[in-house]
């Protein structure tokens, strides 16, 4: 630090006089990037719980259980045909205008359609029109998130230090699980206070509600930021991309599709063990669970799923991203060759342990994608590049994700649920020994 130099309270000095901007202080960091994640994904898998749960019942006409709840899903799949545009649209205006006011605009965009969606009519209400109102809050919330954790992401990783952006990269990481954990912990709340009737009558809605109070945190908390000093000195040096979904198409495309295939396991795995394994594990030609009873098996998996994701960001960080990653998508494609005789096993004891190893893994390979994606794309168009190619994965792996694994349950036996995601794993692994490592890389090229 220069003589005589004091940074102002909060702030982390930025170590270099010549950096157009202070760095925000590791707590504004922490707070900012797991705050807005938490509240986004809490957004998006409140939705996720509801399409299984509830939607079925109200939004689609009675009649065949399986049909309905593979329409529901049809809708959960729509944000993911969104979040791609949400990327490169919110990605554009964060390498062009900042990235803290894009990241304020995509949690508006997924906050207000929450809120809409807990104030809908149903299916007996407005007939046909219900189902497509849900289908465009839905289109609504994966906008929002294909900007949000882009955005996150690097506020983290433009602040972190040197050694740790992995460790830095896993803060965005976390909200993930956490919002998980308290969509569902609140569904089982509420169906654990009301009988069936009010449940499906008002009780579901107040999940989608409470999100308008948990926006204005996050908003708070957001507008409090600085920009980050990486993407403050291409401003300076007026390098910022004219068109940066252009230009990544044109200069970055091997990174693109090298991010979007390292996250394919990821994101397949993800919604096997949450919305595939909630539907199969309650329905009555499944497991037969009683729903309270598989969500609090599913959240004590989401606590693995939370604890692992920091031991991942720093092995990461001590043994490099590819090593990390190539012996967790193994255990992954193992895991998933055990899917069939493991879940389908029924005891008790079998689902819990199947949920937290599986969920385990997830920590361990979402963990480095924090620091992984933004590695791969230089500052002028990471924002964009890091958020095209993890919501590309998501289109390819967890929108189709439930609803395959579904088809194939039922068609095949859970056996084949297992192989396809051994498959995608295939696919993941294939990737991460074609990339090349980046934890020496710097994050301000």
């Amino acid at each position: 630090m220069a003589v005589g130099h004091v940074p102002a309270p909060g702030v982390r000095d930025s170590g270099s006089p010549g950096d157009p901007t202070p760095r925000n202080s590791t707590r504004q960091v922490v707070i900012a990037s797991l705050v807005g994640t938490s509240i986004e994904f809490y957004d998006f898998y409140v939705y996720a719980t509801a399409a299984v749960l509830v939607f079925p019942h109200l939004f689609f006409p009675a009649g065949d259980p399986t049909a309905a709840t593979l329409q529901s899903l049809a809708t959960f799949a729509i944000a993911f045909v969104a979040r791609p545009v949400g990327s490169a649209l919110f990605g554009h205006f964060g390498d062009r205008i900042g990235r803290k006011s894009t990241l304020v605009a995509s949690l508006l965009t997924m906050g207000i359609s929450t809120v809409v969606i807990g104030l809908l009519p149903g299916y007996a209400q407005i007939g046909v029109l219900a189902p497509l109102l849900l289908a465009l809050c839905r289109f609504g919330q994966g906008l929002g998130l294909g900007g949000e954790w882009g955005g996150a992401a690097l506020l983290a990783t433009e602040n972190a230090p040197p050694r740790k952006r992995a460790l830095f990269g896993t803060f965005p990481q976390l909200g993930a699980p956490i919002g998980f954990f308290f969509a569902n912990g609140l569904f089982l709340l509420l169906s654990e206070l009301m009988d069936e009737q009010a449940f499906l009558s008002w009780g579901w809605r107040v999940p989608f509600l409470v999100s308008a109070v948990l926006v204005v945190v996050g908003l708070w908390v957001r507008l409090n930021m600085h920009e980050t000093p990486a993407f403050s000195k291409v401003v300076a040096r007026n390098e910022r991309a004219k068109v940066p979904f252009a230009q990544v198409f044109r200069s970055d495309f091997k990174a693109l599709m090298l991010g979007t295939f390292i996250m394919l396991a990821t994101y397949v795995l993800f919604y096997l063990m949450t919305v595939f394994s909630l539907s199969f594990g309650t329905a009555e030609t499944g497991l037969g669970y009683e729903r309270s009873s598989f969500l609090i098996m599913l959240m004590i998996g989401v606590v693995f799923f939370g604890l692992t994701v920091p031991v991942a960001g720093l092995l990461a960080d001590r043994y490099g991203r590819r090593p990390t990653l190539i012996v967790t998508t193994s255990a992954i494609i193992v895991f998933g060759l055990l899917l069939g005789p493991w879940f389908g096993a029924g005891s008790t004891v079998a689902t819990v342990s199947f949920l937290i190893v599986g969920l385990g893994l997830m920590g361990m390979t979402f963990g480095p994608m924090g620091a992984v994606l933004p590695e791969l794309f230089p500052t002028a168009v990471r924002y964009t590049g890091a958020s095209v190619s993890y919501n590309l994965a998501s289109l390819l792996g967890a929108s189709v994700a439930p609803y395959v694994a579904t088809w194939l349950a039922s068609s095949y036996g859970l056996g084949w649920v297992g192989v396809y995601l051994a498959a995608m794993g295939a696919i993941t692994l294939i990737a991460l020994v074609i990339s090349k490592e980046t934890k020496e890389s710097s994050i301000e090229d």
